[in-house]
């Protein structure tokens, strides 16, 4: 069984993320982890620390980011998941916009595409993911990440993000995508303002009624700032928590964070208070 469907299969609770960066720019770690010594020493630590799976990224989608070659972002991800691919079983993410990267990264050992384009980027990508037959995250994202941070604009935020997901996961299920691969992501921060945000992260089960896993990924991000003084990025742990916990009591089943251990810590002893 595909690693990544079995950590979901009998989740007890919301599954952990653990994210790896392997760029320059990425807003919260940019730089510490492009080397592949140092991304498998984070991988380690974050294995350690509890992770049931791990995001491995070679493009910074952060707001004002610039587009990566294709070239650049293979070397910066396939050294990686090969390391990590040899010492462990957990179950691995690719975090692509690219179908070129996810065959390579999915051959290279990775057990799921997780791309913010929703298959969108390119004429190819519903094919590709129809012939990896992995699990794939379909993210909502309003806008390209260089600008989608501009001015975005939303009538009805959760109704127009809910229906461009049930449209992108009927375009999948057409082209020949099994439902049972299929993860769904509001897209927190992507082309949305803090009031969008929290309207999303509220109407989460909207989302969960489309009977497909949700995926969180809310850590460190700038909407925490915005509600906390311009809290830098090494200052948003509490916001993060938060945030993870309130997800996951609006039926995330994952969610995606730096903080690993200081996340399951906070998810265990939320579901010891809430079974008492």
């Amino acid at each position: 069984m595909n690693p990544f469907l079995e950590a979901l299969a009998h989740p007890s609770r919301p599954l952990v993320m653990g994210v790896i960066n392997a760029t320059p720019d990425s807003f919260s770690d940019g730089g510490q982890f492009i080397r592949p010594e140092a991304a498998l020493e984070q991988a380690r630590r974050l294995i350690a620390q509890g992770a049931d799976m791990l995001d491995i990224g070679g493009e910074s989608t952060r707001p004002g980011s610039d587009p990566v070659e294709t070239a650049e972002e293979l070397s910066r991800v396939l050294p990686i998941l090969k390391a990590i691919r040899q010492e462990s079983g957990i179950a691995l993410s690719i975090d692509t916009r690219k179908p070129e990267v996810a065959r390579a990264a999915v051959a290279a050992g990775a057990d799921c595409w997780n791309d913010v384009s929703a298959l969108t980027f390119a004429p190819d990508s519903l094919a590709t993911a129809v012939e990896l037959n992995v699990p794939v995250v379909l993210m909502h994202a309003q806008g390209d990440p260089k600008t989608m941070q501009q001015d975005p604009q939303y009538r009805d935020v959760t109704g127009e993000v809910l229906n461009f997901l049930v449209g992108r996961m009927g375009q999948a299920i057409q082209a020949g995508l099994k439902l049972s691969n299929i993860i769904v992501d509001p897209g927190i921060g992507f082309g949305k303002t803090l009031a969008h945000n929290l309207t999303l992260l509220r109407d989460l089960p909207r989302f969960v009624a489309l009977g497909r896993p949700v995926l969180v990924g809310a850590s460190r991000k700038r909407f925490i700032a915005a509600l906390d003084q311009g809290a830098g990025v090494e200052e948003r742990l509490g916001g993060s928590l938060a945030t993870a916990l309130f997800a996951a009591k609006q039926g995330a089943k994952i969610v995606r964070v730096h903080d690993v251990a200081e996340t399951r810590q906070a998810l265990r002893v939320q579901s010891a208070l809430l079974d008492a």
